[in-house]
């Protein structure tokens, strides 16, 4: 018998990566559109904060186990920034071109060894709405901020993103090797071998 996690997300691309790593232990993971869901405010002040937040969203609008991703990046020189504002840090939602310039730009003349920077992916999982215990599940990647843009793969910033262990932008990876060393494949891997483990979790 399948069981069907709801994804508080409506990514195709995340949808078509989790229901890879689930499909073989019989767990169907459906976008939380195709039950209406209403976004959730993301007024966290974490990724791990907003993660649940998604999650505990669509368990209570559709009455089965969710999960959810909340990810961004984490530069050092700026202190952290930007943080749980990625998607939005030059002010429009998404606006990959835009995050990237403001952020060569707030780096520009800055030493390559102070460039440190870190990818993160928090994965939420609730049984059910009123879950006591949340499970994280949290996904780190190393690397720096190049000072130009690299790559056409990926999205976000992955052109401006250097991965130091490939000598290249995470933009220039072919996409199976992305999906195997980056923060949301860290996470995955992680939940996978949870469910692995404790059935009981579904």
């Amino acid at each position: 018998m399948n069981k069907t996690i709801v994804l508080a997300s409506n990514n195709a691309g995340k949808i078509k990566e989790f229901n890879a790593l689930l499909s073989d232990m019989g767990i169907d993971v459906k976008p939380q559109s195709e039950f209406n869901v209403e976004e959730a405010e993301e007024n966290g002040l974490s990724f791990i904060e907003n993660a649940i937040l998604k999650a505990r969203n669509a368990c209570a609008q559709t009455g089965l186990p969710a999960l959810a991703d909340d990810s961004g990046i984490e530069v050092d020189y700026l202190n952290g920034a930007p943080g749980i504002y990625s998607a939005r840090f030059a002010g429009e939602h998404g606006n990959n071109e835009a995050n990237n310039t403001l952020l060569l730009e707030k780096l520009d003349g800055v030493a390559e060894l102070e460039r440190t920077a870190r990818f993160h992916c928090v994965l939420a999982y609730m049984r059910h709405e009123n879950d006591p215990t949340p499970k994280v599940f949290h996904g780190v990647w190393e690397g720096r901020i190049m000072t130009s843009n690299e790559g056409q793969e990926g999205f976000g910033y992955d052109p401006v993103f250097y991965v130091p262990e490939c000598g290249c932008s995470a933009a220039s990876l072919p996409k199976e090797v992305k999906n195997q060393i980056s923060h949301r494949a860290k996470a995955l891997k992680q939940l996978f071998a949870a469910f692995q483990q404790q059935s009981s979790l579904l």
